[in-house]
């Protein structure tokens, strides 16, 4: 066996231990990352964003610029969390209905339908339902929102405002008295001729704190406090944020959003580890302990063996002289892994309050509680919304006369149909026959429309005619259909259909 050890040195093989690479793991010509060193996509693209330390660091500090660029890289690149942002933005589906409040009798009727038909042609005209999303979609992804309203003769439109240059500390009659920092336009626009652009696209308020910024009449408030904020027209500017707080609504369901795809990479390098194979060749010895093939041979059998299996996706090859126990990596308790996998996920949506079962439905256990707790918890914007929406409409008041006040149904995606139902039950009884429809999707003007119409245009109502039930007759109809030999209710079914139960009790009429 020396004499073999001094033949292996003699052929030029070095006896030093090789050097180990724990770091690869090859598998045929490709390698394997050790799952160890580098866990997590979101860290590939943004190491700081998506450190959960830093996340957490932010929260704790209430550091609302760094939470809202947070909120903005998940958003983009989580399909947990953006699904999330928008299901909580659109949830309410923002159907509308505006309402005369006559306070006085004196009013003409011409004048209160002809500011009612203007009403709702204005808010038509807005595109209330498709701005309420998106306005909700950013609230809830950046925290808060800032608006200022432009209004025109058919409509208004709301100019968003960066929210690192707005602040509000104290409210006016209910509304947020908003100041601006000037600075955003020399910090956003170097040019001088693109900056005089910029300032002439925005109102006229503007241009005028931006001239006393420039001259320096914009002095801080406060000790501590930064030069150039200017306090904008009450009533023209609009913020909107969920229950008094501005910052992002599922910020605290990002650090679980990053275990989970830490968890998930861990998870698909586990299973790549199962698909690790190694054939080991293992060179024989004769009785007396010498090798049967010299150093030569053996060298070309393991080349003959790479060559055949080198492309071959997690399949190595070892040859030895020596004897060689394998330790199985793979994971035999796959239930276990995927239970493991399943809890980390589950903390996500535990987190952010909101049921798992909406966006990956295996079960209703209470879906429905849920739901009504999600719908809770927007529901102050919602009011918000309302407030910004009917004072808009105070500009069609006549006179204290007559107040035209919108309302803003509480219709979801999950719940109108239930609603419209329910609404119809009480237009049977009287109250609004519009209602129903409007839960439906449909606004006022395309009801009030489509009757008239219908009705006097087309006089569909005279060619359409419903049947005639028992709660539509008159009594003395009742009663002669009564005298008749047609029979109220469902038509007697012959004797031999009827039931044994049935039969008898007939007799014991008799």
């Amino acid at each position: 066996m020396i004499n073999r050890l001094q033949q292996i040195k003699e052929k030029g093989f070095s006896m030093a231990a090789p050097p180990l690479d724990f770091n690869k793991v090859k598998i045929g010509v490709k390698t394997l990352d050790d799952a160890v060193l580098s866990l997590g996509d979101y860290k590939s693209l943004n190491t700081q964003l998506a450190d959960k330390k830093f996340v957490l660091n932010a929260i704790s500090k209430y550091d609302l610029e760094t939470m809202r660029e947070i909120s903005n890289f998940f958003y983009k690149t989580s399909g947990i969390y953006s699904r999330l942002c928008r299901y909580m933005a659109f949830l309410y589906r923002y159907d509308w209905m505006i309402t005369p409040y006559i306070i006085d009798d004196s009013a003409p009727e011409d004048k209160i339908l002809r500011n009612f038909s203007k009403t709702l042609s204005y808010m038509d005209n807005c595109n209330i339902k498709k701005i309420l999303g998106e306005i909700a979609l950013k609230v809830i992804t950046n925290g808060c929102y800032y608006g200022y309203i432009v209004e025109t003769a058919s409509g208004f439109s709301l100019q968003e405002l960066p929210i690192r240059y707005c602040r509000t500390r104290y409210t006016v009659n209910g509304f947020s008295a908003i100041e601006f920092n000037m600075k955003f336009f020399d910090e956003y626009f170097r040019d001088a001729e693109q900056r005089a652009k910029v300032l002439n696209l925005f109102p006229k308020e503007f241009k005028k704190g931006y001239i006393l910024y420039k001259q320096g009449k914009l002095v801080p408030d406060y000790q501590g406090d930064t030069k150039g904020w200017y306090l904008l027209e009450i009533g023209k500017v609009i913020k909107f944020n969920v229950n008094g707080e501005d910052f992002p609504m599922f910020i605290n369901v990002v650090p679980a959003i990053i275990d989970l795809d830490a968890a998930q990479d861990l998870d698909r390098k586990k299973m790549a580890q199962q698909l690790l194979k190694i054939i080991i060749q293992k060179m024989p010895f004769d009785k007396n302990g010498d090798l049967i093939f010299d150093v030569d041979e053996a060298r070309e059998l393991h080349n003959n063996a790479v060559q055949m299996l080198g492309r071959a996706i997690g399949i190595d090859v070892l040859t030895t002289f020596a004897d060689v126990d394998v330790a199985d990596m793979a994971d035999r308790n796959t239930t276990t892994s995927v239970d493991e996998l399943e809890k980390v996920e589950r903390t996500v949506y535990n987190e952010s309050g909101t049921a798992q079962n909406l966006f990956n439905t295996d079960g209703n256990i209470a879906l429905e509680k849920s739901i009504l707790n999600d719908e809770a918890a927007i529901y102050n914007l919602l009011l918000q919304f309302e407030a910004f929406l009917n004072n808009i409409l105070k500009q069609f008041d006549i006179n204290k006369k007559v107040t035209y006040k919108l309302q803003l149904l509480n219709t979801t995606i999950y719940n109108y149909k239930e609603l419209s139902k329910m609404y119809k039950e009480q237009a049977q009884l009287g109250y609004s026959k519009m209602l129903p429809q409007i839960a439906l999707g449909q606004s006022q003007s395309s009801i009030l429309a489509n009757a008239y119409f219908e009705n006097n245009i087309l006089d569909l109502v005279s060619m359409f005619v419903p049947p005639i039930t028992s709660n539509q007759m008159s009594p003395s109809a009742i009663q002669r259909d009564n005298s008749s030999d047609n029979k109220v209710g469902r038509k007697e079914k012959p004797d031999d259909e009827k039931s044994e139960k049935t039969i008898a009790n007939r007799e014991s009429m008799n």
